[in-house]
């Protein structure tokens, strides 16, 4: 995603120069949120991007692996030979955390490419018992399709709840009662001691039946190729970006899963790895290019997350909030949660409420003060709290 929305963006805002797109996989570049769902049940193919790369004059360079960069050349390093460059952008996204001991272990997969939803496709077909390791946004969305497509399907999770690295345990907390309601086991504080084809093992002995594992404890920045580049990384291994994203040496970008940025909005640097974030960036990428209106990107974090028949939405950062307010039962179908840092919205949890999100989307750009009372009264706009 921002690989091509960066060529797009710098093609609809007038750049005339050569452009190239190179990536590892040999598929045209397709869309991810699609893998965990409509691809990875069979109702779809693929979902590659419907952009017509020719048209637009960017060359695709698919299959072709970049194995390091050398700025001061400008140049890339490939197994075909090098490549030189005038502007870089790094778009590598992110590569998913293993499972210590499961590599090379028959029936593990992990799900981040369409290799991976299209060998996971018979595993659902199948109908097989799948254990799925990770209780995150990745694994609730497999433990949905798995369950829609028949499987049986144990979840385990080392931390004592589900989204523990996402959400704070009174927001994540009711969550745990989906997995049940969908006919999903979830094993909160337990711990894989080893996999063997067939089986999980846990930590305090239990053995769980596999037909299928599937991993998702996460995702890391892909920039292990950047070593030697001198380009400088931060404390996730994540490319460190400026407020225009780029990077620490010259006619270097970086967009996307790959990189963090300054917020000023929230005060601190911020690593997103969500679609949304692939969306926005490229269009700051392109017109820093450019350079005849620089750009600084500063966005509103927005994700999404369809799992149980719930959809979730969360947009912001709540981590600097200083006061929670709810609206609505979290055991129902429907209500938000709203995050308050000196009376002004910071961000924002929907299941099933779209109009909360749409409306404190705005309001979290606009930083407007709210009245905690008012906002409590889910019967209420959420935009009508504005004090």
């Amino acid at each position: 995603m921002a690989g091509v929305q960066t060529a797009v963006a710098l093609r609809e805002q007038g750049f005339a120069g050569t452009v190239t797109l190179i990536g590892a996989e040999p598929h045209p570049p397709y869309d991810r949120p699609p893998l965990s769902k409509a691809v990875l049940l069979g109702k779809a193919e693929g979902s590659a991007f419907d952009v017509d790369f020719a048209a637009l004059g960017v060359t695709l360079e698919l299959g072709r692996e970049v194995t390091g960069v050398r700025p001061g050349d400008h140049e890339l390093d490939t197994a075909d030979g090098a490549v030189s460059y005038d502007v870089l952008v790094l778009a590598t996204g992110a590569e998913p955390v293993r499972l210590p001991g499961a590599d090379g272990v028959p029936g593990v997969h992990l799900l981040r490419t369409l290799d991976d939803a299209e060998r996971l496709r018979p595993v659902l077909a199948e109908q097989r018992d799948v254990v799925v390791v990770g209780a995150g946004w990745i694994g609730a969305e497999f433990a949905t399709a798995a369950r829609e497509a028949g499987c049986r399907v144990t979840v385990v999770e080392a931390a004592e709840r589900p989204l523990a690295g996402a959400l704070p345990a009174e927001i994540a907390a009711p969550m745990a009662a989906w997995y049940a309601d969908a006919g999903a086991q979830l094993r909160t504080h337990a711990r894989v001691e080893h996999v063997e084809p067939g089986f999980v093992a846990l930590d305090d002995g239990t053995r769980l039946p596999a037909g299928a594992v599937v991993v998702g404890i996460g995702a890391r920045p892909a920039t292990g190729w950047l070593a030697g580049s001198g380009i400088e990384l931060g404390e996730h291994r994540e490319v460190v970006a400026d407020a225009g994203l780029r990077t620490s040496v010259a006619d270097v970008y970086a967009v996307g899963d790959c990189s963090s940025f300054p917020s000023a909005r929230y005060g601190e640097r911020l690593l997103v790895h969500h679609w949304d974030n692939a969306l926005q960036g490229p269009r700051t990428v392109a017109a820093n290019i450019i350079g005849e209106t620089p750009a600084v990107y500063d966005p509103v974090p927005y994700f999404w997350s369809e799992q149980f028949g719930r959809f979730v939405q969360y947009a912001g950062h709540h981590r600097a909030a200083d006061t929670t307010v709810w609206r609505g039962d979290p055991a129902g179908a429907a209500w938000s949660v709203c995050w308050l840092r000196e009376g002004a919205l910071v961000a924002v949890l929907a299941v099933g409420k779209p109009r909360d999100l749409a409306q404190g989307r705005k309001l979290i750009e606009a930083g407007t003060v709210l009245d905690p009372e008012l906002l409590a009264d889910p019967a209420r706009p959420l935009k009508s709290a504005a004090s």
